[in-house]
């Protein structure tokens, strides 16, 4: 298990120069925007224009703040994404165009190398007290806002708040001790509100608990 921060994070430019992301974890670690084979970042975007290519790359796109985007696809295929809509899902290598609906927005992403990797990013919304149990080879959890207190398998507290995730896996010991700083609609989740206690055959369930209704981002890698 390791921490991740958004306060700690590095900047790195966007592939095209148009901007910044906040880099919160890649593997492995310290590749770059070539050489990567799965990365996860945060973006202020301040002005509208065209994404950055990432040809072999699957893409996932979920706006955390701000009015929100309108990104053209071409050929007359347009949406819209505020921070109300699920994740997008969407080639690296296909040609998109953002315009900015009303001021700038906050986004997070997710991109995996499909040759070897691929991700599903969620967005589970907890309110009082809950259980989710780990299912993937690798899992973010990451507080979008608010407050969650948890509870390890083990009984171990652990506190996020905005902008703090635990990053679980293999890579996840790895990329601390370098010393590195599918479906987005479909549900996988085991989530259900049970009582305080954690059941004696627990492992790699997380008991939460949110005072108010709290955004908590699930980003699930597997390797090919």
């Amino acid at each position: 298990m390791r921490k991740i921060s958004l306060a700690a994070a590095p900047r790195r430019p966007w592939k095209n120069g148009g901007g910044e992301t906040r880099e919160l974890v890649v593997a492995p670690p310290g590749a770059g925007l070539d050489d990567f084979d799965w990365r996860i970042s945060c973006a202020q975007v301040a002005s509208g224009g065209p994404f950055s290519a990432f040809p072999g790359v699957d893409r996932s796109l979920l706006v955390l703040e701000g009015a929100g985007l309108r990104l053209d696809f071409g050929a007359g295929e347009a949406l819209e994404l505020d921070a109300a809509a699920v994740p997008l899902q969407f080639a690296g290598e296909q040609p998109v165009t953002a315009e900015l609906l009303a001021g700038p927005v906050g986004d997070f992403n997710v991109m995996t190398r499909r040759a070897r990797w691929c991700h599903r990013l969620q967005v589970l919304v907890l309110h009082g007290r809950q259980f989710l149990r780990r299912e993937a080879e690798l899992e973010l959890l990451y507080c979008a806002a608010g407050r969650i207190d948890g509870w390890l398998a083990d009984a171990r507290p652990f506190v996020l708040a905005a902008g703090e995730g635990l990053l679980f896996g293999a890579s996840a010991a790895a990329s601390a001790a370098a010393g590195a700083a599918a479906d987005a609609a479909a549900d996988a989740t085991t989530l259900a509100t049970e009582g305080a206690a954690v059941p004696a055959d627990a492992g790699g369930l997380l008991l939460f608990e949110a005072s108010a209704p709290t955004r908590l981002l699930r980003v699930q890698l597997w390797r090919r």
